[in-house]
């Protein structure tokens, strides 16, 4: 195990009926608040209805910033952040998943500052401050409610870029399992997808060979949300397994993970973001694309970690490659289980985009130092997708 400081500022408040707390959770930073949500389903379930109720008898002005989509976009961004500086308001409250809430970070990251907000996503620009953010989660899947990253992207360039700073955390999240009762199977499942990828990415990238208590925190994850996800796809009324489901989506991703496992990196999410860049994919989707042949790569070149994980997950017996190649298709037909896609030609993309798809990955792969992610390796990947 590698040293590591260990810091999450975000505080949970988890559980059923916990919505009316948004207002006087928010009131401390400030009396004007941008309300950031996605396409109207909000509306639809009564959720944009309690929010605002409790925004108002706390005493905040709310103005209103819909419209996110998934794969945010930074046209919606940049028009938030004008909203809020001609309305001088004082604080972000994000209604939604993770795209709401990437969004949210990216207005109150952008508020501040006079260069463009895509600055921040290219690395040239450091962010030092921003807007406080409150959070009232509809979607389990990101982790981006306990965590300060964010995704966006630019649809002039076709470039999806993720970054992240400490001060991007939510102040608060509301975490209310009975909120997600709505959400369809199918992004039910993409968000199990994605909180199953950042797990992986961790569990397999750590150069680190000692990391039992990681690893076994990490299976564990894997293994409960498959579980809630099957649970509820069954019963999407089955509030314990919403709220098994939501709390591991949020454990994946809040820094507890990847502690002490050192440097670590997100090959996988690199070579998806081309995927919903270019074609707008659902995120979830395009990992469950990319996963087994991302992993059937790596598991070729270091098969242990990947016996491992065959082993303690799907419990499966064995000490060669074929075990971990095994373990990487029980995952797969896990995926298309859900009802995931597991190819290219299941989303509709063409094998002959290949070539299009690796290079257009590749200043990602730059921006996150992924030096041994070529263009033929990420080709020779995504020809495993077909």
């Amino acid at each position: 195990m590698q040293n590591f400081v260990l810091h999450n500022p975000t505080t949970i408040i988890f559980g059923t009926d916990t919505v009316h707390q948004i207002g006087r959770e928010t009131a401390p930073f400030g009396k004007k608040v941008l309300l950031v949500y996605g396409q109207g389903s909000i509306k639809n379930n009564n959720i944009h209805a309690q929010v605002t109720s409790a925004l108002q008898q706390a005493g905040l002005d709310v103005v209103e910033h819909g419209g996110v989509r998934s794969n945010p976009l930074l046209s919606h961004v940049q028009a938030g952040i004008a909203k809020a500086r001609l309305n001088r308001v004082e604080a972000i409250v994000a209604v939604g998943g993770g795209s709401v809430i990437d969004s949210a970070k990216a207005i109150a990251a952008g508020i501040p500052v006079d260069h463009n907000v895509w600055q921040f996503f290219r690395g040239k620009k450091s962010i030092r401050s921003a807007l406080p953010l409150t959070c009232v989660l509809t979607l389990a899947a990101s982790g981006s409610e306990m965590n300060g990253g964010m995704v966006i992207t630019n649809e002039l360039t076709r470039q999806k870029f993720g970054t992240g700073n400490r001060l991007l955390n939510p102040k608060v999240s509301i975490l209310d399992p009975s909120l997600t009762f709505t959400v369809p199977a199918d992004y039910t499942a993409y968000g199990a997808v994605d909180a199953i990828a950042h797990i992986l990415e961790f569990y397999f990238t750590t150069r680190d060979r000692s990391t039992p208590v990681q690893d076994r925190f990490m299976e564990g994850l894997v293994i409960n949300i498959m579980e809630s996800c099957d649970k509820v796809l069954g019963n999407p009324y089955d509030y314990q397994g919403r709220a098994d489901l939501m709390w591991a989506a949020t454990l994946a991703l809040n820094g507890w993970t990847a502690a002490g496992l050192g440097m670590v990196g997100f090959p996988m999410h690199m070579i998806e973001h081309s995927l919903s860049a270019l074609y707008n994919i659902a995120h979830g989707a395009g990992l469950s694309i990319v996963i087994p042949s991302w992993m059937r790569y790596q598991a070729r070149l270091n098969p242990e970690k990947f016996m491992q994980f065959a082993h303690r997950v799907f419990g499966l017996s064995g000490d060669s490659e074929n075990c971990a190649m095994e373990g990487i298709a029980y995952l797969q037909r896990w995926f298309t289980s859900v009802k995931s896609p597991v190819s290219l030609a299941a989303a509709g993309i063409q094998a002959e985009d290949i070539p299009l798809i690796a290079e257009n990955a590749l200043p990602l792969a730059k921006l996150w130092r992924l030096k041994d992610y070529t263009k033929e390796i990420i080709m020779e990947i995504l020809s495993g997708c077909r």
